[in-house]
Order: C-alpha cells, then structure tokens, then sequence
C-alpha cells in the first residue's frame, strides 16, 4: 500500500518557565510575597515536547498514539496538521488531511444549535455544500432535533459535547488525524463515537488516533505507538503496546495514595487531586481483606484548591484491564457540585453498593471539572483495585458480570480557610 505520511526526526523545542496569568489576584499575592521575585519573574528555559520521531503510516491503516500526559503525543498531531513547525526533521502527508483536535472549535455560545453547526464546520474545514448534505445527519446523531434553533449557552453539557462531536465526526477526509474525542458525552454516545470512528475507519480511510481510551485504541487500531517524554519508545501490534501500557500503569499506581507527582491528562491548575484512598467493605460495613464482587467500595479523595472555582463535577472512574470504563459514579448524578476557594481543601467520599464486577485489575481514575469545559484536573489511573473471586452461602464460586451502573452514596467537605 501507499505511504501516505512520512515523518523523519520530527522535533519540537518549546520555552518552558514562562507564566501564564491566572488573574489579578494571584499577581498582587505574589507581589506581597516577594516583590523581588514577582518583579524579575521565573527564568525561562527551552525543553523539547518531540524528539527524533520517524514514522510511516500506509493508505487505509488506522494508527494509535498512546502515552503518558506531556509524552509529545498532541505536539506530533499539530506537526502533521501543520498547525505548529517542527523545529527540525520534516513530514510529507499525500491526500486531503482534516484534523479532529478539540471537540467543540468555532462554537460561539450566543448562536443556535443549527449556526454553530455551519460554523464549526467550515472551520473545520467543511464547505457549505458538504454541511448542507450532511445537516439532518448531523443533527440526528447529536440527538437534537428539538434544540437545533436554539443558543448553545442554553445546552446542557450534554448537548453540547454531542452536537460538537456530531459535527466534527462527519468530516469526509483522505487522512484524519484524531486527539482525544472519545471520551465525550455519557456512556451510551461514547459507544455511539466509538462505532462512526469504526465506520471511519472501515471506509478505508487513513487515521491517526490519540486517546487515553485503550477500549478505543483495541477496538479501531491494528498499529500502535508508544511515546514517552517526546521520544518514540514502542512501535509494533496494538495488543503489546496496550499491555505495556498497563504494566507501566500498575507499576504507577502501586506508587502510595500521594497524587501530587502523578501524571495528568489534562487540567488548569486550579486545583489538584492530592490523596486517594480505597477500602472494601462487607454489607455491615467492616472491612475486608480483599475486594470481591458484590462487596461494598469505600473511596476517599482530597482535592487541594490553589485558584478559585466553582460549580464542578466530581468523578471516580473504574477501567478494566482492557480499558474499557466500566464504572462512572459522579457527584452530578446527585444534583451536587463542588466549588472551592483557593486554600481550602475538598475532602470527598463515595460509598459504591454491591459492586457487581468480574474478578481482576480494575485502574480508578479521577476527573474534576465541567462536561464540554476545561478540567481542572483529571488522572487516568489514580490508584489500582484488585477484585478477587468470592463464594456464595453455600461455599461455590461466585462470578458476576461487569456493569457500567451501581448505586453510590457521596459526600463533600471543606477545610482551611473558611471551610469546616
């Protein structure tokens, strides 16, 4: 087959020290503090986000890229798309190239459903002959037809992220080149993405997919790469790649319940989770040795506010060996919210009922922010749980199917400043 992208020592060398203003209030505090130091600012210094990355990919093959936050995996996607100029070594890509980097780009909150769609679209890339034939398409895989006229502002989050995927799904390019778009919406329209993604690729189409789903990257891609602190560390079957990933993710979270140092997928910065703690429970509530389906989950997290924020979801997310998010038990499906002022801590509790899940390695990761928004802070694997097989009354094993629902209990508190 053709080669249709060919990468020879790509590299990409940014500035690193730089400060991004985070408002008034935080430059007058470092003032106060050390006026010195606020005055003179942090040096800058250079790093390299890619290094020496070589790479083909053939006509109608759909590619992976996995790694860890910060492994150059976003950097080489916008070298491809020519958004951003390698610093050395260069890239041919032969055929019409659309890329997929931030679900919702052009969408202006004051503009109806159907005027962000022509909007996001042409941005996008698409004409206004190719929206018009894929409108009602459009529209009815978002699953807002009621709401197409009306503001976006007015959408629940839902909506939004939905309809922004819709659009930029149905792009009709030689070459697509795909960030992180999968994990949109609830867990019935993920399945939804996740099967036009395979209609994509099975037309024949030439993709490159980021994402931190390996449920995606198993099910879409035949080819996968590993890059590590912006270097090519693994290039080969989607099936090794994916089991070194998770070796390398158990290594992790076997690490202590200090989340501080750990690798984040995304976030402002505005607050961090700190600590995470796991306990199982019998249905008395004393604790077990050893998790075991149908038994209770106790799970105790800190979330450390450096920056104000405010009326955010809170998530606990369970993936399974392959992964695949088999759990997802969120403050907003009790109508809560969490907001914080800098200082404070948040100290959150969720207590999951009767745990119905298969014996094996479950990874739990940690989500704060707003659906369709920027996070605040998010870690894909915050801490490991070994679910072991259990007996029933009579002494046989008991074996229970993985499920995507169970019900929870959750509570929030403050402390520090202000707080109780």
């Amino acid at each position: 087959m053709t080669t249709v992208i060919h990468a020879e020592g790509l590299g990409k060398r940014y500035r690193r020290g730089v400060r991004v203003d985070a408002g008034l209030r935080h430059v007058l505090e470092e003032f106060a503090r050390s006026p010195w130091r606020a005055l003179r600012g942090a040096k800058p210094e250079m790093f390299w986000a890619l290094k020496d990355v070589s790479l083909e990919v053939r006509e109608g093959e759909v590619l992976g890229l996995i790694g860890r936050n910060g492994a150059g995996k976003t950097t080489l996607l916008k070298i491809l798309s020519r958004i951003t100029r390698p610093t050395e070594g260069w890239a041919e890509i032969r055929g019409k190239v659309r890329s997929l980097l931030e679900v919702g780009t052009g969408f202006h909150p004051e503009l109806t459903g159907r005027e962000n769609t022509y909007l996001s679209g042409s941005i996008l890339g698409m004409s206004k002959k190719e929206i018009d034939r894929k409108f009602d398409e459009i529209v009815a895989f978002a699953e807002i037809e009621k709401f197409i006229e009306t503001p976006v502002k007015h959408y629940s989050s839902g909506m939004y992220v939905r309809l922004a995927f819709s659009v930029a799904a149905h792009l009709e390019p030689e070459i697509l080149l795909v960030d992180e778009v999968l994990a949109v919406g609830d867990i019935n329209f993920q399945k939804k993405c996740l099967g036009k993604m395979g209609e994509v690729a099975k037309g024949g189409r030439t993709v490159v997919l980021v994402s931190h789903s390996m449920a995606a990257i198993n099910a879409l891609c035949s080819r996968c790469i590993i890059l590590n602190g912006g270097g090519l560390e693994f290039d080969g079957p989607t099936s090794v790649a994916t089991a070194r990933y998770y070796e390398e993710s158990l290594c992790a979270s076997k690490s202590g319940d200090n989340l501080l140092d750990r690798p984040r997928i995304e976030g402002n910065g505005r607050a961090h989770f700190s600590s995470i703690a796991i306990r199982a429970l019998d249905r008395a509530g004393e604790e077990l040795d050893a998790a075991h389906p149908g038994c209770d989950l106790q799970i105790d997290v800190e979330v450390d506010c450096l920056f104000d924020f405010t009326e955010c979801n809170l998530a606990i997310i369970f993936y399974d060996s392959n992964g695949y998010r088999v759990i997802d038990a969120n403050t907003a499906q009790k109508g809560q919210f969490v907001s914080l002022r800098s200082g404070q801590k948040g100290h959150a509790r969720f207590l999951l009922r009767e745990v119905l899940l298969r014996p094996g390695t479950y990874f739990l990761g940690l989500w704060l922010g707003r659906m369709g928004m920027e996070a605040v802070d998010h870690i894909e694997h915050a801490i490991s749980i070994n679910i072991v097989q259990g007996e029933d009354r009579s002494g046989h094993p008991v074996v229970y199917p993985g499920v995507y629902l169970c019900g929870f209990e959750n509570q929030f508190a403050i402390s520090g400043p202000n707080g109780h």
